[in-house]
């Protein structure tokens, strides 16, 4: 007994989720632009290695977005003869990019805030615009953020989800560039030369945030793709399908993800003997009580028949 598969045609459900996750990727997207354009511009003119860094962050979370867009965009369509299980781990491929993207700009960080701090001088100027764009791009990544988070876990999309984290470590990153040139801002106002170091002290502190994030969101990407499941699924499948009246044990359960989709396989016993439609009719229950437990999945139901007395 099997549910049915995404089919060849999604529904009216399907075509409204697909809209919203491209709705929110696309506003991402814009919002990428204007605040990539923004920092560059005033990371330029200040001489801010934070707000410089913090623009090329920016750029990648740009072209992330993009990848993101298109992910969700190709995620979206439905199952066929080459992919039976559908497109949704497109998502979890965007998700491993956006981590090595990530990886590389921490890297580049992490060697210009050394070669600041030892081999050469940069003057920094702690101006208000430095402070008022950082500002703003708080308040933009946490809006979108929010957004982003709210629509992915609406619809379980990890691609979005990636997204969402992204903009949510920009917070504190941004956060992170505000307070080293409140420092460089002292270093001015008080004559203290050392404080002068808080700027690429704070760089390395985005890159800290960046790399910690982006190894979270690498594993999980990588988890998805090898089909890694988390044991709490298993438990939850099998005590779902245990339940059922007349099963008499569940002798196995696999499942892999696929996007926002989980597709399982469950392997139940029953008495031996038991008459096909009420075969049926059980293998059917097993599969609704799967379904309420794990929302959009793919149940597959196999039936074992066995003599009562064996499994006692």
């Amino acid at each position: 007994m099997t549910s049915q598969m995404v089919g060849s045609q999604p529904d009216a459900a399907e075509e409204a989720a697909n809209k919203e996750k491209k709705t929110a990727a696309r506003s991402s997207v814009f919002a990428a632009i204007f605040l990539t354009g923004m920092k560059l511009v005033i990371g330029l003119v200040t001489g801010s290695l934070g707000i410089i860094s913090e623009a090329l962050h920016s750029a990648l979370d740009l072209v992330a977005a993009g990848v993101t867009y298109f992910a969700v965009h190709f995620a979206g369509r439905p199952a066929d003869r080459e992919h039976p299980y559908g497109h949704g781990k497109i998502e979890n491929i965007s998700a491993l990019f956006e981590t090595f993207l990530l990886l590389l700009t921490c890297v580049w960080i992490v060697y210009e805030a050394i070669q600041r701090l030892f081999f050469k001088t940069v003057e920094v100027e702690s101006s208000i615009w430095a402070f008022v764009v950082m500002a703003i791009s708080i308040i933009i990544d946490f809006s979108r953020s929010r957004m982003l988070s709210r629509v992915a876990k609406k619809h379980n999309s990890q691609a979005l989800e990636a997204d969402a984290l992204h903009f949510s470590t920009d917070i504190w990153s941004s956060a992170v560039v505000i307070a080293g040139l409140f420092f460089v801002f002292l270093s001015d106002k008080l004559q203290i030369p050392w404080l002068v170091n808080a700027d690429a002290i704070a760089a390395m502190g985005v890159a800290g945030i960046v790399t910690y994030v982006s190894i979270q969101l690498g594993r999980r990407a990588i988890g998805h793709l090898i089909d890694e499941i988390s044991p709490t699924l298993v438990v939850d499948v099998t005590q779902a399908a245990d339940n059922v009246p007349q099963v008499l044990k569940v002798l196995d359960v696999r499942a892999r993800h696929s996007g926002p989709n989980t597709f399982i396989d469950v392997t139940i016993a029953l008495e031996d003997g038991t008459p096909l439609d009420q075969a049926h009719s059980v293998a059917e229950q097993v599969e609704a009580a799967v379904q309420a437990t794990v929302p959009k999945s793919s149940v597959m139901v196999h039936i074992d028949p066995i003599k009562q007395t064996i499994l006692t």
